[in-house]
């Protein structure tokens, strides 16, 4: 066994001696791990860093987590380790489940190998008897996330199937209520709570993506946290196919989250030798909903490949002209766009070989020339003379029927039968998992970004893995189709350095870890309703940053939902990400543009903050009333808005708190924007020239203005010298 300062040798002879304990420490975070725990290494803290804990206490924190024997169970209760099994006597989750062709069902993994550092570790367990090698991976960043991932080898002679590995993460006893999202196109990730009794609370996906239905996180706290306090732990998935995620409590007193692949019959099958890796579960803590995303936060921008330069302010064609490509219309659009102040044009779906509807032309990249006589470049130079970036849409992974890629190569389809799977958007899926097929999408690509500047690629998903598989009566393929578009992506971005992507897939329906590890932003949802979207982004944002969220400005007849709204509106829900516009803005007269370019500048004199600062979002404000800002990392300067949903309870409202701040700080009260104010008389602070500490805007606020529901209000503090 190899050691170092944080791993404390001592030889276990019996029961009674004292433990080995591994103790890993970071950001805030420790994780204290039993290395003789019952029948394997078991964590048995994950949390508040353990400041002053010495070995002696570290050690006895450990036997005190042990449970005794009791009446009519197992003569020694088995500890929730970090890979659970059967055969250990573990009747809860499994973390680690296969077979040999029905047999070799039985696992009991022994700890063989510790190497670890101050805040990562890498222990071996094996399993002679089942020939399997397990590596599990723990490790704490720099912000306090725990990330684990288990590696399983097959070091049998004949083949094993994997079934299932899902690490696992201890939760407080007291944790008993669970937040997870919901929804479904144009809804994605609304939020919704239970329970956590005796028992397993499970959420899969099987879409083959990450599913506009699935839970970006599952969290389990004490009941009633909230995003300001109420200690809370939760974990996500880092992968961008099918996956399980899930909480329990046990009768034996362990309490734990779990998650991983979730992996479809056959998928993994490992011969003599050959090793399968799971995706890296994250965990995050803290004392409210707030400190737990900061984490994430914090260290998703510490990234090496995290986009540092300014969020370009994009315009998105597509609700401006749909199918309707024209270079007249185009220009005309990109001239508006660019006298407002917009830095990035994107061309939508709509410009390659027979693509006048949805119907056909997926999976032929090459530029229509019955449109686009002279390619793209008339327009891709018009753009660029303007001072904008050109980004186009594509959906590589897709292909309709109606399309010569789909006539010339029908193997090339996920299918497993001779008939094809149910469509979606007219359009099946190609299987990049295929050499050939992944060679011809990648050289298409790879064509496109030669011939043209193209400095951003909107690469949309809009179809469910629906029976993927490589062909009739083959093996399920979302596995290594997901691996391809990793690579796919990893390619192009290697080929063209600057190269941005963003993940949308019908909206927000592939929003994890894994694939914003290798993109710069999503798109949060194809619902622009401002209403709509502040469950969406608030929930979406828990893991992901604000400068990586897709928020744009919408037309003022929502073209998702038919809702009318004003621009003060639609400005103040898109203003805390990256900004952007999706509206034909030809349309408009010039007041209506002077007013865009207004909300242009802010959100440009803003962007600073909204990428590095803190995301704050208030609890127990009316629950007709919104109340969410950006703090700056210094606490220097921060901006709020109050978005009005609903008629409020009290009228005129009561108090609203702004939290966040430097309690002993004065900060100086500005409002940026705000709506029509209904006929009511003045607010009178937001006339004034009014100062108030950090502390009295935490625990006391400010009145609200009186607005009409769908109104809002920005407000901007700045630190007093």
């Amino acid at each position: 066994m190899h050691s170092t300062d944080r791993l404390l040798d001592a030889e276990r002879t019996s029961p009674s001696a004292e433990p080995r304990v591994l103790h890993l420490s970071r950001g805030g975070t420790s994780v204290v791990v039993d290395l003789d725990a019952t029948p394997g290494p078991a964590i048995v803290h994950w949390g508040e860093a353990l400041t002053g804990s010495t070995p002696d206490t570290l050690r006895s924190l450990a036997v005190a987590a042990r449970g005794q024997r009791v009446s009519g169970g197992l003569d020694t209760t088995p500890a929730l380790t970090l890979v659970p099994t059967g055969a250990e006597g573990w009747f809860a989750a499994p973390g680690l489940e296969g077979h040999r062709e029905g047999a070799g069902v039985s696992i009991r993994l022994s700890l063989a190998d510790v190497q670890a550092g101050e805040h990562r570790a890498s222990l071996a367990l094996v399993d002679a008897e089942a020939g399997l090698a397990v590596r599990v991976e723990v490790r704490i960043g720099p912000s306090g996330l725990l990330h684990q991932r288990v590696t399983v080898r097959n070091a049998g002679a004949t083949p094993y199937t994997l079934q299932a590995t899902h690490p696992t993460f201890p939760l407080p006893w007291d944790a008993t209520e669970v937040l997870d999202t919901t929804g479904h196109h144009l809804r994605e990730r609304s939020p919704q709570r239970r329970d956590l009794g005796i028992g397993v609370h499970v959420r899969e996906s099987r879409r083959g993506r990450t599913g506009a239905d699935s839970t970006i996180l599952l969290a389990a706290g004490r009941p009633g946290f909230g995003f300001e306090r109420g200690r809370v732990h939760g974990i996500h998935v880092a992968w961008s196919g099918n996956h399980r995620v899930l909480a329990e409590r046990t009768t034996t007193g362990d309490a734990f989250l779990a998650g991983g692949e979730l992996l479809l019959p056959g998928e993994v099958v490992l011969a003599a030798g050959a090793a399968y890796s799971s995706p890296w579960v994250i965990g995050s803590w803290g004392d409210g909903l707030t400190a737990l995303s900061a984490r994430f936060h914090d260290e998703w921008r510490a990234r090496p490949q995290h986009p540092r330069r300014p969020r370009p302010v994009t315009l998105n064609t597509w609700e401006a002209v749909y199918f309707d490509h024209s270079l007249d219309r185009l220009t005309a659009l990109a001239d508006a766009a660019a006298s407002v102040g917009v830095e990035r044009f994107v061309l939508d779906d709509g410009w390659f070989e027979g693509r006048r509807d949805d119907t056909a032309g997926l999976g032929d990249w090459t530029v229509d020339t019955a449109v686009w006589p002279r390619g793209l470049h008339p327009l891709v130079d018009h753009v660029r003379g303007l001072g904008m970036e050109f980004g186009l849409w594509v959906e590589p992974e897709m292909v309709n029927p109606d399309s010569d890629l789909a006539r010339q190569h029908p193997d090339w389809l996920l299918r497993g039968r001779m008939s094809l799977p149910p469509s979606a958007r007219q359009q099946q899926v190609v299987d990049l998992s295929q050499p050939e097929a992944y060679a011809h999408i990648a050289g298409r690509l790879h064509a496109l970004l030669d011939e043209y500047p193209i400095a951003y690629l909107k690469w949309d998903h809009n179809r469910d893995l629906v029976d993927a598989a490589s062909g009739p009566a083959g093996g399920a393929r979302v596995h290594e189709h997901t691996l391809a578009v990793y690579r796919l992506i990893d390619d192009l971005k290697a080929a063209h350095p600057g190269l941005e992507i963003e993940s949308c897939a019908s909206g927000g329906a592939r929003v994890d870890l894994g694939i914003l590890d290798r993109t710069d932003r999503v798109w949060t949802s194809d619902s622009l309703d401002p209403l709509e979207r502040l469950d969406n982004q608030k929930h979406t944002g828990i893991v992901v940053p604000p400068e990586m969220l897709g928020m744009h400005l919408t037309s003022p007849v929502v073209h998702s939902s038919g809702r009318t709204v004003s621009l003060g509106l639609s400005g103040a829900v898109a203003l805390l990400g990256h900004f952007g516009i999706e509206w034909d803005l030809t349309s408009l007269d010039d007041t209506r543009r002077a007013e865009i370019a207004e909300w242009v500048a802010l959100a440009k004199r803003l962007r600073p903050l909204i990428a590095s600062g803190r995301v704050i979002h208030v609890d127990g404000t009316d629950p007709g009333i919104d109340v969410r800002g950006v703090v700056g990392a210094d606490a220097a300067s921060a901006v709020f808005t109050i978005v009005q949903t609903a008629t409020s309870a009290a009228y005129p409202p009561g108090r609203v708190r702004m939290p966040g701040l430097d309690p002993a700080r004065a900060y100086r009260l500005r409002v940026l924007i705000r709506d029509d104010d209904a006929g009511q008389s003045a607010l009178e602070w937001a006339e004034s020239d009014i100062v108030l500490t950090g502390l009295q805007l935490a625990e006391v606020g400010v009145r609200p203005p009186v607005q009409r529901p769908q109104q809002a209000m920005v407000v901007e503090l700045t630190a007093e010298n």
